[in-house]
Order: structure tokens, then C-alpha cells, then sequence
């Protein structure tokens, strides 16, 4: 194949590197932009997959080496599609590269906890605190450390400040506030578009008590709770006042599969709260979980799974609708009131905390293909599209196992739109 045949992967989540690899080993070459400073994207922030309850590192660990020993791969991190004009066959794209701020030429971390300002830690969905130079994670790629130059500006010209720069660069790395982004001009036969998904706003649940009580959290912020990289190093405690929890309640459906919200089902909710209910009860034998369900669902092989945790009991199940969840002032448990179907009862139960398993929104819902003619669906998911092959959560929600046979489906289409021309 002519070395200018060339594929362009938007998204460097599960499904971007999925269709990057496999384009690649096709004998294809790769350009794979990521937004963030690393690859992994929502699959890196989880504790573990299910079924198998193995953590995700494994199988991202498994693709990076995939990704370091093919040359046809290019990556480029803190990247941004700002344009695309042409059509199939010939496209021509344009990307801006922002700087990390930081070169780390001595390939280590050792100046991170030298740093004298601390930012909100994104990676664990602003549940603590990270330094102002990091690394995103503990097995990032690539391992490379990067910079918020908005929070270091503003120490700019202090002592502190400019002893950290020097106690830097004595142990050979940079620190370089003034790095100026890099605009690229991409030409490439096909694109693969894996921007990927974000959890739905739970703020916009006003009833549910998410930013109003301290102890209510979502299915996301759940899974850096229990990872040992968390921000309580895998201590599954409430935000509040770090006590150890003893009984948690998981509210379904929080937002999804209702017309004022999320009119659809983002289809793994439910397989992620049982699993969740896992996470709970090795780390405390004496807990006990209970998931408020609408209708619970464990779509294909995953039944299985879904027989096995419900065995456990101290794993309640209630056909029940929470709609709404406050908290005692004293205390600072959650108070969830509702309905249970089954029963025709009313629910008022106390909790130490909650979950609210809200659904997936595609984020080309806000952040769209940048060309014109492009098709999305009512929920703003990408409709397939001669030349832009959309992958994973981009197209429809499902599991990590379903992405990667998505992205895998994508890249074949890459392929032959790249061999056909």
C-alpha cells in the first residue's frame, strides 16, 4: 500500500485506539488525535470491567503496546480538530496541538509533589485534588507529565514558584508557561470519529439531590471511589466525612429514559450498578446494597452475571422509582422516598449514601463533526456517513466489549474507502 494512504482517528477512548491499531496493523497508516493529554479515555477512569471484574489496565496496557511498536501509528495528544474540507478519498484537516507545558526529558515524575499549586483533579471526576504539573494517571500514555499554565500563571514570579522551576530543571525538566500550540494541515483518505461519550449532568436532576447532598454521587465518581488510584485510594467512604459505608443505595435510571432528560436507554446502567454493588460488598463484608430499579436489564450473555450478584443478600433489588432524595442535616445521610411498584408501596428508607446511575450522552451532541452535510440522530448520536465512520458510544451506547467490536467494524470501512481510492 502507497505510503500516503491515511487514516485519521478522532479519539484516543477504547474505541479510537481500537480502530487505530487494527487500521494499522492492516497496513494502513494512523493519525490518532486525542483532546486529552493521554490515551484511555472513560475506560481509564473505571475500577474494573464486568463481567470478568478485572481492572481495565490490562487491556489498555495490552493496545498501548500495540500503539509504541507500529510506526504507522501516529499520536497526537492535546489535540483539537478544528476543521475538515474535501470529501472521501481526499480530505484535508486541519489540528491544533497545545503545548504540555512541561518537557519531562528526564522521563520522570519526581518534581510532581515539589509543585506549589494544586488544581481540581478531573481524572477523578473533581473529588480531589491534584498538583498544577502532573500525570493524569498512573499508567498514562504517554507517560508524559503536562502543565495547567492558567494555574501556574498566576503563581508566576513568586519565590515558590520559582524555586520549583529550578528544582525542575536540576533534575532535567522544563517548565515553559510561554509554549505556543502547533497548527498541523492533516491530508487523509478516510476518518474514523470516536469522540466518545460524557455522563449525563446530574445537576440537571434537581430532585435527586446531586450537588445538594453531600452524599449522593454518580455511577462515574463510584468508580474512582473503589479504584486504589482514587481519591480515597480505593476506601469506598462518604465525601462528607470519610465514614466507612455501611448501607448504599443505587438509584437507575437517574435521567434516562425520560423525555424531559435522556429519552433512551444507555443500555449498561444496570450491569454497572450490580457491579458496583460488588465493589461495596468486598470491600465491606458487613454492607449492604440496594438498587432502585425501573426495569433492571442485562442484555445478551450478560444474564449470567446478572443471576450471579443478585444471589448475594445483601444485594436488594426494588422495582421502585426513587423521585426524590434529601438529606438529614445532622447526620448527613440520604433520605430516598418513592414508590415500589411490586407492593404498591411508598418508600422512605435512610441511606449513608447514593449512586445515581445516569445514563450517556454522546458528545457530539455539543461538539459536532466540523464539516458540513454530516447526519446525527435525534439524541445527537453520529449517523454513519460515506468517509466519516463514527465508533463506539459515538454511534449508540454500549459496553467496552461491543466498542471494540464497533471500532473494529469502522476501521474495515477506513480500509476500504482508503484501498478503494
Amino acid at each position: 500500500m502507497p505510503d500516503d494512504k491515511t487514516v485519521l482517528v478522532v479519539g484516543g477512548g477504547i474505541s479510537g485506539i481500537t480502530a487505530a491499531v487494527e487500521a494499522a496493523e492492516a497496513g494502513c497508516k494512523v493519525i490518532l488525535v486525542e483532546r486529552l493529554p493521554y490515551l484511555g479515555g472513560r475506560v481509564a477512569q473505571l475500577n474494573k470491567y464486568f463481567p470478568k471484574l478485572c481492572p481495565p489496565t490490562c487491556g489498555l496496557e495490552i493496545n498501548f503496546r500495540r500503539i509504541r511498536r507500529n510506526p504507522d501509528i501516529t499520536v497526537l495528544t492535546l489535540a483539537q480538530v478544528d476543521s475538515i474540507s474535501g470529501s472521501p478519498g481526499s480530505y484535508k484537516v486541519k489540528v491544533t496541538v497545545k503545548p504540555r507545558y512541561v518537557d519531562d526529558h528526564a522521563s520522570t515524575t519526581q518534581c510532581v509533589q515539589d509543585c506549589p499549586v494544586e488544581i481540581t483533579n478531573e481524572f477523578n471526576y473533581g473529588m480531589d485534588k491534584t498538583k498544577a504539573v502532573h500525570l493524569a494517571y498512573e499508567m498514562a500514555y504517554p507517560m508524559k507529565l503536562v502543565a495547567d499554565a492558567e494555574a501556574l500563571n498566576k503563581v508566576k514570579g513568586t519565590p515558590a514558584f520559582q524555586e520549583f522551576v529550578e528544582s525542575c530543571k536540576a533534575k532535567g525538566i522544563k517548565i515553559d508557561l510561554d509554549a505556543k500550540p502547533q497548527s498541523l494541515e492533516l491530508n487523509v483518505h478516510s476518518i474514523v470519529w470516536a469522540t466518545g461519550w460524557k455522563p449525563y449532568d446530574a445537576t440537571k436532576l434537581d430532585s435527586l439531590g446531586f450537588g445538594r447532598c453531600a452524599n449522593v454521587i454518580t455511577n462515574v465518581m463510584m468508580e474512582r471511589l473503589a479504584s486504589v488510584g482514587g481519591p480515597t485510594k480505593g476506601h469506598i467512604v462518604r465525601p462528607s466525612d470519610g465514614k466507612k459505608v455501611n448501607s448504599l443505595a443505587f438509584v437507575q435510571c437517574a435521567g434516562s429514559r425520560d423525555r424531559n432528560h435522556l429519552p433512551y436507554c444507555s443500555s449498561i446502567c444496570c450491569l454497572a450498578s450490580l457491579k458496583q454493588a460488588t465493589y461495596l460488598r468486598e470491600y465491606n463484608p458487613d454492607a449492604q446494597a440496594h438498587i432502585f430499579y425501573i426495569d433492571l436489564r442485562a442484555y445478551g450473555r450478560f444474564e449470567y452475571f446478572f443471576d450471579k450478584v443478585r444471589k448475594d443478600d445483601k444485594i436488594l433489588l426494588t422495582k421502585g422509582k426513587i423521585v426524590n432524595i434529601t438529606e438529614d442535616p445532622a447526620t448527613k445521610d440520604v433520605i430516598l422516598e418513592g414508590e415500589d411498584i411490586l407492593s404498591g408501596t411508598k418508600i422512605r428508607r435512610t441511606f449513608d449514601m447514593a449512586v445515581l446511575a445516569v445514563g450517556m450522552q454522546p458528545n457530539t451532541m455539543e461538539e459536532k463533526v466540523p464539516i458540513s452535510g454530516v447526519q446525527y440522530d435525534e439524541f445527537g448520536f453520529l449517523v454513519s456517513d460515506e468517509g466519516i465512520h463514527p465508533a463506539g458510544l459515538t454511534r449508540r451506547p454500549m459496553d467496552v466489549g461491543t466498542c471494540l467490536q464497533d471500532a473494529t467494524g469502522a476501521a474495515l470501512k477506513a480500509l476500504q474507502d482508503t484501498l478503494g481510492r
